[in-house]
């Protein structure tokens, strides 16, 4: 109900200015238009009241209301019978009449689509009706030099506000789009890539290697006894011990290595143009720096982590082999007593580095 409300107060703000900018210049045509005729003073009243205090309260109106979206919605099929009103008021003169109707319907499309349109028409034509009620159906082909020039504001003018308001409204959107996907792409806990973008970009980087036959390792890292630490610390302090993770992975490694997070307490790497010793050093580092964690609520709480590296080589035929790779060298360094790093050199001769 609240993002409901929100939603249409933002939408009511933006048709503001639009309605202020159009409504004010829409009545000098109409006013060059009625000005020959001989008209009664409360029809001066209705347009001084349309043209100048009208869209600040429709705004209130609208802002005011428990539902703004649809408080806005009538406003603007108040402006299309008022648009119509006019219309036939002034006798269709062509140039004013065809300006003020087209504008009306072009605020109806862009705020509503085909179905705001067909009903902000029928109110045009309920506008129409009553004008012809009270002061007969008429037509004026009949265009002044003054006529001209006054509708030249709205022309330019209003075509150029809501061309403004689309553009700002195209901006936002494409900001929330870009979020979003960000948000897609990335673990909410950690920040770092989820699972399947991760493996996406492993097989970009694979087809890369290939191709360019270019240097690579992946590496897959485990929070050793992972499942003790939740039981006896609570999942809090098992949170805050992947988020320290995520954070070193971030300082330790460079601007183009892509860390991910694979699930529960296991993460991953790429670092495209790294040699095995260089992968290592890396890893080691991380480990080092890893094993010197403290949570300031449990000093006596002390993690490591266990890590399988993997070179990329030619003989993989799928990003899978690689990643099997790096998998069995972290199983590798799990079973020799964890807190330790096991490298992979290809997909048949495994080596093991035990650091201390």
């Amino acid at each position: 109900m609240e993002n409901q409300r929100g939603k249409g107060l933002s939408f009511a703000r933006r048709i503001y200015w639009p309605r202020i900018i159009g409504l004010g210049i829409g009545g000098i045509s109409v006013f060059a238009a009625l000005y020959p005729l001989a008209l009664p003073g409360w029809t001066w009243a209705l347009l001084l009241f349309h043209g100048l205090l009208w869209p600040h309260l429709a705004y209130q109106l609208s802002t005011r209301s428990a539902f703004p979206y649809q408080a806005e919605r009538r406003n603007l099929l108040y402006d299309s019978m008022l648009g119509g009103f006019w219309a036939a008021t002034l006798q269709f003169n062509p140039l004013p009449a065809v300006t003020i109707l087209s504008m009306m319907a072009m605020n109806n499309v862009a705020a509503g689509g085909l179905r705001l349109f067909i009903r902000g028409s029928l109110a045009q034509g309920i506008g129409i009706l009553a004008s012809w009620l009270l002061f007969g159906a008429h037509f004026n082909t009949q265009i002044s030099a003054l006529q001209i020039y006054a509708c030249l504001p709205m022309l330019t003018l209003y075509p150029l506000a809501v061309g403004m308001v689309c553009y700002r409204l195209a901006i936002k959107l494409s900001e929330h789009k870009r979020a979003l996907s960000a948000l897609s792409r990335t673990d909410s806990l950690t920040g770092l890539l989820n699972h399947g973008s991760w493996k996406d970009l492993l097989h970009i980087k694979f087809h890369k290697c290939q191709q360019r036959q270019m240097e690579a390792c992946i590496a897959l890292i485990d929070i050793d006894h992972f499942k003790a630490i939740n039981d006896t610390y609570g999942h809090i302090i098992g949170d805050a011990v992947l988020r320290h993770l995520s954070n070193e992975l971030r300082r330790n490694l460079r601007h183009d290595d892509l860390a991910g997070r694979y699930g529960g307490d296991e993460f991953c790497v790429i670092l495209p143009r790294m040699n095995p010793q260089q992968a290592l050093d890396v890893m080691e580092r991380l480990r080092r720096v890893f094993s010197q964690y403290r949570h300031p609520q449990v000093p006596e709480l002390k993690a490591s982590l266990s890590i399988g590296l993997a070179t990329f080589d030619p003989v993989y035929q799928e990003p899978s082999s690689w990643l099997d790779a790096a998998d069995q060298a972290l199983y590798q360094a799990k079973n020799t007593g964890r807190n330790r790093i096991a490298s992979n050199d290809g997909p048949l001769r495994v080596s093991r580095t035990q650091m201390a």
